[in-house]
């Protein structure tokens, strides 16, 4: 846990997929920014193949708000070969701007397919559900004493506390209804 203006916090760096199922993440204390954790997240990613062979470790793009927007960034995503959807900042594309030909060409940027970046969002939605999940903060009770939100002090209970609500959202989400009979 760390110090942010909330007090003791911590964050959640999420990778998902696009039927907003998580795939992999990490924590941090609450002030660490977001763009540090973008190649830490990315080289955790290990989905298996149905058949032989080497788990999947690189994505065919990887789509991030703004928080992600770095050079250092978009040259990971290129040496890997990834394809990065990020949006520009307004600082970062004035300063370019600004520089004249002498700082390049804007990164590219498919909107099409930076509207699908919801997905993490309903993946947070999906993991918010569960009580353990939603109080990422310390514990608040109102005046009448009854809990809010709960917190788990220690990052390897949270990180715990993470993955069986994944476990739970997977198999969820593997669960067929069952099919009407004519």
């Amino acid at each position: 846990m760390g110090h942010s203006r909330g007090g003791l916090t911590s964050r959640v760096h999420l990778l998902s997929d696009d039927r907003a199922r998580p795939l992999h993440w990490l924590t941090s204390p609450g002030q660490r920014g977001d763009s540090p954790m973008f190649a830490p997240v990315l080289d955790g990613l290990r989905i298996r193949r149905r058949g032989t062979g080497r788990p999947r470790s690189r994505p065919d793009r990887v789509c991030g708000d703004k928080a992600y927007s770095s050079r250092d960034n978009r040259a990971y995503a290129r040496r890997r070969g990834i394809k990065a959807i990020i949006a520009q900042p307004d600082d970062q594309r004035l300063h370019r701007k600004r520089r004249g030909r002498a700082c390049g060409r804007p990164p590219a940027f498919d909107k099409a397919q930076y509207r699908r970046r919801n997905a993490v969002e309903r993946c947070v939605n999906k993991w918010k559900q569960f009580r353990a999940v939603a109080g990422a903060g310390p514990d608040r009770r109102p005046a009448d004493g009854r809990l809010l939100t709960r917190c788990d002090k220690r990052d390897y209970i949270f990180n715990g506390t993470l993955t069986v609500t994944a476990i739970v959202i997977w198999l969820h989400d593997t669960v067929q209804e069952p099919s009407e009979v004519p």
